[in-house]
This record gives structure tokens, C-alpha cells and sequence, in this order.
């Protein structure tokens, strides 16, 4: 069940009118309708790992207060451990036991060694990447009192299984548990806020996203047969495929629990404007980067610390790894860690890795020339990235870049030859155009709760409202998921 697909429209209609018409004045009671709402989006999903869910859920439940009430820190401390592990444990069976075992049983027949070694047909449950991450991060936090565990498991259960957060993200952390608790009022504004948000994540979904994906999809099945040109157009458009997609995911997510009455965490914040890589990873997914650094960069570093900026260094590839990782069980994920971690060096021995640089616009609004050329610096080197994460494998990935690199990259891209991709190219330049005029703001179409638009203005924010939704069913595609829910 989709964000885009009629059966999640009719699950939320019914979700919306429960949750604020009978439920409106007992929060208790509309907190276990919207965990019982969210075990059914789940199961409806992949109604086989549900138990594992519920499980989960209350294995760390009971960890938590385990972790609160501990006589000792160092029985706070082990049932820390305990939940940490398990929560790697959860993510190593299923989405890396296989990898693991396949890889090291090649390692050992390429040095003559055969092994009996097979590996299992492990389903991997969907959202399993950020349901654990949910689950890891409430026992790091009590017990770094950030957070008290909270006695009421239905708080805790609907944290963990929130629908709109539950396959694809964002990660938001514990204290989403507090807005639980406290009573929630039907705020207009908010939800009007949330209606539009909903429509700029329709719209780079399925205007942009899935169109890019027919033109990315069939260049990657021949990428041999093409030039240079065209594979640099294929994964110019996958970048832009890969970003509306999953922001777009995460725009819709925001917009329904701002139907909710609940705020869920800003997942990204226009990655493509960065001036380095270290900026583009503040805007990319951010709810992901900043957990990672957190718990896995932040605690390296520090032990580090004696090395100085070499160590620096090595926490920052060690977690740029695990970023990858997280993605997917192929190596080729090992190597996009690696490769962006790489992409750190200069800026740590530079001092630009900590800075914060604003972007700066000339008299029409338009990046300096020096900004310019540091954004289009950073696309271009997070190309390279998306091709190994688009890629099979390594050798794959290689052969892709090479193909990319020859003579043939200053011919003229022959599939583009066709008139059908220009709505392609028109839409990607809408989004990009309203995001920088509006780069200062959540999502492109927010607006201030007393602002008061003029007539004029008005009338333009709705021409472009409806211009979008035509645009939406125009070039709606049907069987196509999003991106991220293999992750």
C-alpha cells in the first residue's frame, strides 16, 4: 500500500475521520487506534514479519524500563548492550547473513578451498532498516538520559510502527514519543500545510521519479551498447530519480502526520544545492545521517581523537561505510561508504569539513559564479556515487564509469532523441526552479500561518496547484514502488 495508490487513499480517509471525529477528545484511545491502523498498513505490506514487529516492540519495551529502574550503571549498561545487539542482530539475519556467506565462501574456492556452505532463504522484512534504528536509538538515549522509558507501551508500539514512517522513513528519534502523550487539537493550517506537501511529494514522485525511471531502467539493461553521452544522461536523470523519489516519499509521510497533528522529522533539505560533500550529507537524508553520527561517527571520533585528523578521518570512512551498509548487502555499498568517506579527506585537512557555508545569490537571485561552480563540483562527484549505488555489482560500476569516460561522451545522447523525454527534462527543471526560489522554506509551496496573500499571488499559487495535479494523473505510471522500501 502506497502513498500514491487509491488503496492507501481509502485506508487514510477512513484514518482521518476515526482519528479526529470519535477519537478527537481521548488521546489514549487515538493512539491505539493509530497503532492498530499502522500494524494493519504494515501487514498489508507483509503481513508474515508483522509478529517480528510486535516483538521487537516489546523485547525493547521492556528493555527500556529494564534500563530506567537498573540498581547499577553497569546492569543499565549491559541491558544497553543487550539492546544493541540485538538490534544488529535483527538487521545481520536478515539483510546480511546471505551477503556474508556468499562472500566469504567465494574468498575461500578463489584460494582452492571449497566449503559446503549455502545460504538460506531469508525473506528480508520491509522497513526493517528504520524500524531498528527506531529501536537502537530509544535504549542509547535512556540510557544516556537523554529520555525517560516511557511505561505505556502503546506510546512506545505506535513510535515504532507510525504507518507513515514505518517503510521508508524518516528515522525520527524517541522523543517523537512526548507528542504522543499530549493532547492534539485539529490545527486548519497545519493540515492545509500538509496538503500541499503531499502535492509537491505527488509531484516529484510521480511526475518526476517513475518518468525518469523508464529512460534510467533501459539504459542500465543496455549500458554496454551506449555511449558516453547517454550514460551520463542516465545517470544525471537517476540522481534526479533517486532524489524526487525519495523525498518525495518523505514529503507525503510529513504532510499525513501533519494531518495527524503530529510533526515528523525534516528528511531532506534541497542535497543538490550543496556546496561539498559535507554539506550535501547535512541535507541527504538526514534523518539517516544524523542518527550515524550520532552513535556511530561521534563515539569513533572520539576514541580517535589521539590521531588527530588522520583518526578523524578513519571515523569518518568507518561511518560513511555503515551509511552505506545500511543501504543494501553488496559490496558495491562497501564502496560508495568508501568512496564518500574518501571525498572527506580534502575537506578535513582544509577545515572546510565543520563550516557551515550560506549559499550567496547575485542582484537576480541566481548563485555566484564561485558557488555555482562548487554545487556543480559536488553533483558532479555525487555522480560517481549514484552510478556504484545504481550499479549490480563493482565490476559493473566500473565498466559503467569507463563507458562514461571515453570520446564518445561529447556525441549527442541517441535515446534522448525522442520528443517523450522533454516533459521529463521540462518537469525536473520545474522542481529544481521552485525548490531554489523556495530553498529557505520545508517544501516549496509553505506558507506562513497569517500569511495574507494577495489576489493576484494567490490566484497563481492555485493555477500552479491545479497545473500539478493535472500533471500528476497525465503521467502517472502504474507498478511503480518507491526506491527505498528495498532498504
Amino acid at each position: 500500500m502506497v502513498f500514491n495508490s487509491i488503496p492507501f487513499v481509502l485506508f487514510f480517509v477512513v484514518v482521518f475521520f476515526v482519528y479526529w471525529f470519535p477519537l478527537k477528545k481521548n488521546t489514549k484511545a487515538q493512539n491505539v487506534f493509530l497503532l492498530v491502523a499502522s500494524y494493519f498498513f504494515y501487514g498489508y505490506a507483509d503481513w508474515k514479519m508483522l509478529p517480528l514487529l510486535m516483538v521487537s516492540t516489546i523485547v525493547f519495551y521492556f528493555l527500556g524500563i529494564g534500563i530506567g529502574r537498573a540498581k547499577t550503571e553497569r546492569v543499565a549498561s549491559w541491558l544497553k548492550v543487550l539492546g544493541v545487539a540485538l538490534g544488529v542482530g535483527l538487521l545481520f539475519y536478515f539483510k546480511y547473513l546471505n551477503f556474508f556467506i556468499d562472500s566469504f565462501s567465494r574468498l575461500f574456492e578463489s584460494i582452492g578451498l571449497h566449503t559446503n556452505w549455502h545460504t538460506f532463504n531469508i525473506v528480508l522484512p520491509v522497513g526493517v532498516s528504520f524500524f531498528t534504528f527506531r529501536l537502537i536509538s530509544y535504549v542509547l538515549e535512556i540510557d544516556h538520559g537523554e529520555i525517560e522509558p516511557t511505561q505505556d507501551v502503546v506510546d512506545f508500539a505506535t513510535y515504532v510502527a507510525f504507518f507513515p514512517c514505518i517503510l521508508s522513513g524518516p528515522i525520527d528519534r524517541p522523543k517523537f514519543i512526548d507528542q504522543l502523550k499530549q493532547k492534539r487539537e485539529f490545527n486548519y493550517n497545519q493540515a492545509v500545510d500538509g496538503m500541499r506537501q503531499i502535492l509537491w511529494g505527488l509531484f516529484k514522485k510521480v511526475v518526476v521519479a517513475d518518468n525518469c525511471a523508464i529512460f534510467v531502467d533501459k539504459v542500465f539493461s543496455t549500458y554496454t551498447e551506449q555511449s558516453g553521452s547517454t550514460l551520463l544522461l542516465a545517470i544525471i536523470f537517476y540522481s534526479f530519480q533517486l532524489y524526487a523519489d525519495f523525498s518525495g516519499y518523505s514529503d507525503m509521510a510529513i504532510g499525513v502526520g501533519k494531518l495527524l497533528g503530529l510533526r515528523i522529522t525534516r528528511n531532506f533539505n534541497y542535497p543538490y544545492f550543496a556546496l561539498n560533500v559535507a554539506d550535501f550529507w547535512r541535507r541527504w537524508h538526514m534523518s539517516l545521517t544524523t542518527w550515524v553520527t550520532d552513535y556511530v561517527f561521534t563515539p569513533l571520533n572520539f576514541q580517535f581523537r589521539r590521531w588527530g585528523k588522520v583518526g578523524m578521518i578513519l571515523a569518518i570512512i568507518i561511518n560513511m561505510v555503515v551509511v552505506g551498509l545500511w543501504h543494501g548487502a553488496n559490496w558495491t555499498y562497501v564502496l560508495f561508504g568508501i568512496y564518500h568517506g574518501l571525498l572527506f579527506v580534502p575537506l578535513v585537512f582544509s577545515g572546510a569539513f565543520m563550516k557551515k557555508d550560506q549559499l550567496r545569490t547575485n542582484r537576480i537571485g541566481l548563485p555566484v559564479l564561485r558557488d555555482l561552480g562548487c554545487m556543480l563540483l559536488t553533483f558532479g562527484l555525487v555522480l560517481i556515487g549514484w552510478v556504484i549505488v545504481r550499479s549490480e555489482s563493482v565490476g559493473q560500476a566500473w565498466e559503467y564509469v569507463y563507458g562514461m569516460c571515453n570520446a564518445s561522451l561529447f556525441s549527442v545522447p541517441l535515446l534522448i532523441n525522442r520528443l517523450y523525454y522533454l516533459p521529463v527534462v521540462i518537469s525536473i527543471a520545474i522542481m529544481l526552479i521552485l525548490e531554489w526560489i523556495n530553498r529557505g522554506k520545508e517544501h516549496p509551496f509553505e506558507l506562513n500561518e497569517d500569511q495574507q496573500l494577495p489576489f493576484f499571488r494567490k490566484l497563481i499559487y492555485w493555477l500552479i496547484y491545479y497545473l500539478i495535479i493535472i500533471s500528476i494523473i497525465a503521467f502517472a505510471k502504474s507498478n511503480q514502488t518507491f526506491i527505498y522500501f528495498q532498504f
